[in-house]
């Protein structure tokens, strides 16, 4: 650990963090000195990304968490408190790509589904974690997408960007309620991105019938020819947490290499 440590004596609550986006972000911050509660449904590989922060002298705690339930997020929250002491920073980043098909084939359950883990599951996340955050204020940070922000040619995800628009709402509306308390919220939206969310999708055989053919030039990476990664991820969440976005709020930013500015 470095002597410059930006979040010294900060405490992040990480829902998701156990692999993808969320790992990336959490170790960015620990690396600067925040402790890190991972809220996980799957805490072994949660458990994982603890000890790789124990071993470079950071401090983690992991709390099993299904944020589509109430009960289970304000208790993690309350837990990731009660162990460190206060509450600064919270990425809530838990998320599934869910199932991706034709509207009339996408069942009410698939929807429900999606929207409960992502949207319902941000809200929780947010509501449950406000009160400790009044305290000394701080920055929340979502992953959104850029998917139903600024591309909508993704035929069959319907479900996945109804809720990747909502948390935009949702953190437009919260950023502003929680700004007198100095706490600022804002949004990621990547586009490509080298994790694993694909395990939570699954994607119709039909789509293809419902498609619009388009023709899209070379690549669709216009900035790296590739897609982005973790690490590019958790310095933009570790520029949002820190004091260097501090007249920051209500914003969505893209990390996408400007391929959304390519597919819209």
């Amino acid at each position: 650990m470095g002597n410059e440590q930006s979040l010294n004596g900060k405490v992040a609550v990480v829902t998701g963090g156990g692999s993808g986006i969320g790992k990336g972000a959490a170790l960015r911050l620990a690396q600067q000195g925040a402790a890190i509660c991972f809220l996980d449904r799957t805490p072994d590989n949660a458990l994982e990304v603890k000890k790789q922060i124990e071993r470079s002298g950071g401090r983690a705690g992991v709390f099993k968490t299904d944020v589509s339930v109430p009960e289970m997020v304000e208790n993690g929250i309350k837990q990731a408190v009660e162990k460190f002491g206060r509450l600064d920073i919270v990425f809530a980043n838990a998320g599934i790509n869910g199932v991706w098909a034709p509207l009339e084939e996408l069942t009410v359950d698939d929807w429900d589904t999606t929207l409960t883990i992502n949207l319902r599951g941000t809200f929780l996340t947010l509501k449950y974690a406000a009160p400790y955050l009044k305290k000394n204020g701080g920055s929340i940070i979502i992953t959104s997408s850029v998917n139903g922000n600024r591309i909508f040619s993704n035929t069959g995800a319907s479900a996945y960007s109804a809720s990747k628009a909502g948390q935009v709402a949702l953190m437009k509306m919260t950023a502003l309620e929680l700004a007198p308390y100095k706490i600022r919220v804002n949004a990621i939206c990547p586009g490509a991105i080298e994790t694993n969310i694909g395990e939570n999708t699954e994607i119709s055989p039909n789509l293809d019938e419902v498609k619009i053919p388009v023709e899209f030039p070379e690549g669709d990476q216009p900035l790296s020819g590739h897609p982005g990664s973790i690490e590019q991820c958790g310095d933009l969440v570790l520029f949002l947490a820190s004091d260097a976005s501090s007249h920051i709020s209500g914003t969505e930013i893209y990390i996408d290499g400007a391929e959304s500015l390519l597919r819209g």
